[in-house]
Order: C-alpha cells, then sequence, then structure tokens
C-alpha cells in the first residue's frame, strides 16, 4: 500500500485516511494477507521506529539524480509487515503532513513532494530494493504518480505485472496540477517521460475540465485495474455529475472514467470499519438520574471540565488568546454556573470534525431572511430544552471558523471549541446525546460510526456512507433533498420530530440499536481480498 497518513504511527493521522491505514493490515492478516505500507517519512516518522534497515535509492526527479533514503521498519503491531518509510528534504516540512500551500498554486508543493514520493517507491521496487509485492493498492491522489510511472514509464516497466488497485477517500480533492511550464508540473518532474507521452497517454492523465493540466487522481482512475470507493452507495452517487449550487455532490468531473470502470465490472463500493472493544455492548441510560443516584457526576460538569483542558493545551501553543478560545470560555463559565444540582436531563447535540464546505455547507446556509440553519437548530432546542447546548469541536477553514464564532458570541446553547483534541472528541461521543452530522457528501464517514459505537444516534444527511451506516427511525435518523435549501429544511424538519422522542423508551431503543450496529472490519476486509485482490480466503 502507498498513502499519505496511517494512523498506527505518531503526528501521521490528519484525516480518516489514516484510520483506514491504521486499520486494514490488522483485519487482512487473519486472511494471510500481509500489507506492507510505503509512506513518506516527512522527515520525523522512521525517528519514532526501529529501522530494520536504511538503503539509499538513486530517483530521477527534475531530470537529475535524487537520493532518497529509505528506511525498512517493522510495523509496530505486526512482526510481518513492513513499514517503508521514504526520507527526503522535500518531504519535511517541520512535522507537517501537508503543506498549507498558496491560493494561486493549490497542491504545488504537496505535488512535488508526493511526485518524488511515489517515483521513489517504483523505483525501489523496479530495483527490487523492496521485493515486488503480489499487489499494488494506492490511496486517494498522492499515489496518482505511482499509476503513471507504472504505466508509461520505461525504467519501471516490470510494475505492470502487478496487478493495482486505487481506493478513493475523497473524490473532491484531487491534486490537479499543469502538464508544463511550471516548477510544479509534470514535465518538470519527469521532463523525459513527459517528452515521450502519446497523445493518447496525455488524453488519459488530463484533467477533463482543464485539458493543459495533469491530473493526478484521474491517472490513477485510469490506470488501475481496479478503481475502489469506501461505501457502496458513494460508489453509485459518483457515476453522477456533481451540481454544488444545488448541492449535489457525484463525480465531480471524472464520472464519465468511473462510468467507463463500472461498465467493465472494475469498480466496487466496499464500506471502510470500525475498531470495537471486545465488549458486550451496555445500554444508555436515559437521563443523569441513575448517575447521580449511583455516586456518579453529572456529564455536563465532565464535558466541560474536557474542554476546559483542551483550551489550555491549544491557548499554550499560541503567543495570545485568540477572542473564540475566550468566547468558549466565557460560555463554559456560564454553563457551570447554571449546573446547580438539578438531575433533569439535559439535552447535548455533539459535532466533531474538519470545518470545510463539505461538512458545514448545510448548517451555514442562509434562509431568505439571512438566518441559518446552525441558528434556527439552536432557537429549536431553546425553545424545546431550555438547559440544552450543542459542542461543536473542529478546526478548519478560517472563514467557517470565523462564522461559528460570531454564532458562539451570541448563543448561549452553542459551545465552539476551535481545534481538536483526542480525549474531548472521545468524550463527546461517549456523552453526547445526538451527534449531528449534514454533511454535503460523505464517502464513507468514520465520527458518525464511533458516536454510534458509543450509543449515541445520529442526525445526518442520507447521502454516501452516512446513508449506508444510518438507518432512519432505526438507530438514528436520515434527512435528504434535492437542493441545499431542501436539505436545511429537511434537517430542521427531522430535528423537530425527534425532539419529542428524547427520554422516551422509544428513544432508548434507538440508543441500543446504534451501540449495537457493526460495521466490521474482518467483514469489509474479505470483500478486499475476493473483490479488489482476487486473493482465495
Amino acid at each position: 500500500m502507498l498513502a499519505a497518513e496511517n494512523g498506527a504511527l505518531n503526528g501521521a493521522k490528519v484525516g480518516g485516511m489514516a484510520d483506514v491505514i491504521r486499520d486494514l493490515p490488522h483485519a487482512l492478516y487473519p486472511y494471510g494477507v500481509c500489507a506492507d505500507i510505503a509512506m513518506p517519512s516527512y522527515g520525523f516518522l522512521h525517528r519514532e521506529l526501529t529501522v530494520n534497515q536504511q538503503t539509499m535509492v538513486k530517483v530521477s526527479f527534475y531530470g537529475q539524480p535524487h537520493w532518497v533514503t529509505l528506511h525498512q521498519c517493522v510495523h509496530p503491531q505486526l512482526p510481518e509487515v513492513n513499514l517503508y518509510l521514504f526520507d527526503h528534504p522535500l518531504f519535511d516540512d517541520g512535522g507537517n503532513v501537508y503543506t498549507l500551500g498558496q491560493s494561486d498554486r493549490p497542491f504545488a508543493d504537496d505535488a512535488n513532494k508526493f511526485a518524488l514520493f511515489c517515483a521513489s517507491v517504483a523505483t525501489a521496487l523496479a530495483q527490487q530494493t523492496i521485493a515486488l509485492p503480489d499487489h499494488l493498492h494506492l490511496h486517494d491522489w498522492h499515489c496518482g504518480v505511482m499509476a503513471l510511472l507504472r504505466a508509461y514509464s520505461p525504467e519501471h516497466q516490470i510494475l505492470q505485472r502487478i496487478p493495482s488497485t486505487i481506493t478513493i477517500h475523497n473524490l473532491a480533492i484531487q491534486g490537479t496540477r499543469p502538464l508544463n511550464n511550471e516548477h510544479s508540473s509534470l514535465q518538470s518532474w519527469f521532463p523525459q517521460l513527459y517528452r515521450h507521452l502519446s497523445d493518447e497517454a496525455i488524453n488519459h492523465i488530463c484533467d477533463r475540465r482543464y485539458l493543459n493540466c495533469f491530473n493526478p487522481l484521474r491517472a490513477a482512475i485510469v490506470l488501475s485495474d481496479k478503481v475502489h470507493l469506501v461505501s457502496p452507495n458513494y460508489a453509485k452517487e459518483v457515476l453522477q455529475p456533481s451540481d454544488a449550487q444545488r448541492g449535489l455532490y457525484g463525480g465531480e468531473g471524472l464520472e464519465e472514467d468511473l462510468q467507463v470502470k463500472q461498465q467493465h465490472q472494475q469498480l466496487f463500493g466496499i464500506l471502510n470499519g470500525c475498531q470495537y472493544e471486545r465488549t458486550s455492548p451496555s445500554s444508555r441510560k436515559l437521563s443523569a438520574r441513575k448517575a447521580l443516584e449511583q455516586g456518579g457526576l453529572d456529564t455536563m460538569a465532565l464535558l466541560l471540565s474536557q474542554a476546559e483542558n483542551a483550551l489550555q493545551r491549544w491557548m499554550v501553543n499560541h503567543p495570545y488568546l485568540r477572542s473564540v478560545d475566550q468566547i468558549a470560555l466565557v460560555t463554559i463559565a456560564r454553563l457551570n454556573r447554571a449546573l446547580g444540582d438539578s438531575i433533569e436531563p439535559r439535552t447535548i447535540l455533539t459535532s466533531v470534525g474538519r470545518l470545510t464546505d463539505q461538512k458545514v455547507k448545510i448548517l451555514l446556509h442562509q434562509d431568505d431572511k439571512g438566518i441559518s440553519t446552525l441558528a434556527h437548530l439552536l432557537a429549536r432546542l431553546e425553545q424545546c430544552s431550555p438547559r440544552g447546548v450543542l459542542v461543536l469541536l473542529g478546526s478548519g477553514d478560517s472563514e467557517i471558523e470565523q462564522a461559528l464564532a460570531k454564532l458562539a458570541s451570541c448563543n448561549h446553547n452553542f459551545l465552539f471549541l476551535n481545534g481538536f483534541d483526542l480525549s474531548l472528541s472521545q468524550a463527546l461521543y461517549d456523552e453526547g446525546s445526538l451527534f449531528i452530522m449534514p454533511s454535503s457528501f460523505e464517502p464513507c464517514g468514520i465520527s458518525q460510526m464511533l458516536a454510534m459505537r458509543a450509543g449515541q444516534p445520529c442526525l445526518v444527511h442520507g447521502v454516501g456512507g452516512l446513508r449506508d451506516t444510518v438507518n432512519d427511525e432505526e438507530n438514528g435518523f436520515v434527512f435528504f433533498g434535492d437542493s441545499i435549501a431542501e436539505q436545511a429544511s429537511e434537517m430542521l424538519r427531522r430535528f423537530d420530530a425527534l425532539l419529542p422522542k428524547m427520554a422516551t423508551a422509544e428513544w432508548q431503543a434507538i440508543c441500543d440499536n446504534a451501540k449495537a450496529k457493526r460495521f466490521d472490519w474482518s467483514r469489509s476486509a474479505k470483500a478486499y481480498c475476493e473483490q479488489l485482490y482476487q486473493f482465495a480466503t
């Protein structure tokens, strides 16, 4: 496997791909499959592990020889699985996996980094510094150059013997760069190869919307033997064109290529899994009363304490107190004062995720009066549950952060925590009443699985993996809509309908069903072996 992230290594996780690369090797192992993983070291990952062997790989890049260090390490939990960490100054961005690029040159720095990484892996395999595997599994656009070299580079021709799969974790991010006349371009990276590419080859790897650009994700789709989407429903959605104005997301310009793969029975939708403890699911309590009677603490008090701890950890890394953190501290103080000794049920809405258009576009959509969906939801929460609160944990787009901070400043029942903290996120999954996840599109999603694992039902937009995991009125709640305005309206309608169910026997049954649901990695790994790799199981 070639990937940009790996949740098994400290500092190598950014998004959901890292969870897959962490968990999938464990799930494949019982089927007799050792999934070795190749990724950049980013200047630090190899220092975290025991290096068994260190080799220098001579790679042709920018028309010159580059020496890349290959660290071969043993997987921290699987002794027969190798980690191949490639180290080069171009990969080192001060401990960051991805580089914050310039708006006028999107993906430029990361495209350079991952192009060299792919060339390094391809060269190490072609020279058999790394033993040739039975299958090559690429993940997202970062590995598109590997598919290109496998298909067209004479010095890597041996790789054509190895069948390959591309897994698409997020079709919206494609890593597009110019074909030529730019430092971060295909021509600059591989000048000799570029000169000999035929018109047909260029047609296979160029961006369909910008014909003078190289699209690494499209190259991986067209040139790989199998294409895998991370949920069955998402594998259907990507066959349709996107219409962002209407809030509908599909193939993002690559639907025709994906349709061709489907026609040749080379496109598969296999749902990601989730890790579970080896204990039987327990029933969720209806309210704080039982915990108080048994000497426990109010759930809200525990969450507020976790939030304060997270804020302190974040503030250490800033030379000044951010206004968004000050607003959060004021909200926490107000909520603490209101705790008292009441044992009435408390509604705690939760949300955890990256702050991108994908995740919050529906929440921030404004109606004809300029009022956002989120503002409407908070007003409804106040009316139905005066002691209720929405706790949202996340960071990302600065404009989205600013919009959420403004809403938090004028809504006493909205606690916006602008950052990420693992222990706080787990507390929100464990203690929330209802998880809010209205993604405009969602290839698979892990947050809804983590919330359900803890017995917290979810309110989700019925797209992608959310539709495959949440069953309306059974283990959660689902809304739909053929436009963003309709999606916002339907979300609020579903929220209105579910509020009266809270703290009832019907709600308890939904909580129990959510907790009992299993998205088993073993089942998914079996499908990988049979459908993608065609290994006997």
